[in-house]
């Protein structure tokens, strides 16, 4: 399974910076859907979901909501694995029972992050890494049974549950992405001026480093494939 199948929930309002850079990032067949006018998947036919950030807090009452809940958390259920970034991140928290709040700051720019402990997510990343950070809300309760990953002094910033991975931080962030995302927000000049003045050449490459958790978690998709492969041939006694 050179390509797996993953289906994306693109939670980013039409951003079409989110697509480009998940496109980019993810080495695989790759199924979109607008998940803020309610789109999800007719089926779990997927080797793996992939969530997106969102400029909306998981905590809303938004009706488009509601059916991106109900169907990730019956895909998790069918052993669909999942890796969640920023808002993606923190609804995959909310779904498996976490605790997302407001934070009562506004991370961003480009951040040192700590991953803690052994994860296969991070192989090859540094214990120390950079990666772009752009968030208010933060998962302030872990789900039970969830293993905290990568942190930094705002937030968990990584956590894992079974066959679902979330990160905080934006790996597919390019500078283009990060330019136009501070210029957007409602800064005071002297801010807006500081992180758009990390936004480097150097730091970008820095934080390409992080990038990894895509390829990784596409290797943990892959070997997933294929040990749920060999459980149902055992199962039914073919050999094939």
């Amino acid at each position: 399974m050179s390509h797996p199948r993953i289906a994306v929930l693109n939670a980013a309002h039409r951003d079409e910076n989110t697509t480009r850079n998940f496109r980019r990032e993810l080495d695989a067949s790759l199924a979109e859907f607008d998940a803020t006018d309610g789109t999800v998947p007719d089926d779990f036919d997927y080797d793996g979901a992939v969530v997106t950030g969102s400029r909306s807090s998981v905590y809303w009452d938004d009706d488009w909501m509601r059916p991106v809940k109900e169907w990730v958390g019956e895909a998790i259920d069918r052993g669909v694995p999942f890796l969640g970034v920023c808002w993606g991140h923190q609804l995959l928290a909310d779904v498996l029972g976490g605790t997302v709040e407001d934070m009562g700051v506004y991370e961003v720019g480009y951040s040192e992050i700590d991953h803690t402990g052994e994860s296969r997510l991070f192989d090859g990343v540094d214990e120390t890494f950079l990666s772009f950070t752009s968030h208010s809300d933060a998962v302030t309760e872990l789900p039970p049974g969830a293993e905290p990953l990568a942190e930094n002094d705002y937030s968990n910033h990584g956590f894992r549950k079974d066959r679902v991975f979330g990160v905080q931080f934006h790996p597919e962030y390019d500078a283009k992405t990060a330019r136009e995302l501070v210029h957007r927000k409602e800064l005071s000049d002297e801010r807006r001026e500081s992180v758009l003045a990390e936004i480097t050449d150097a730091n970008y490459r820095r934080s390409c480093e992080a990038k990894l958790v895509f390829e990784n978690f596409l290797e943990f998709v892959r070997e997933t494939k294929r040990v749920d492969a060999t459980d149902a041939s055992a199962s039914t006694g073919r050999s094939d």
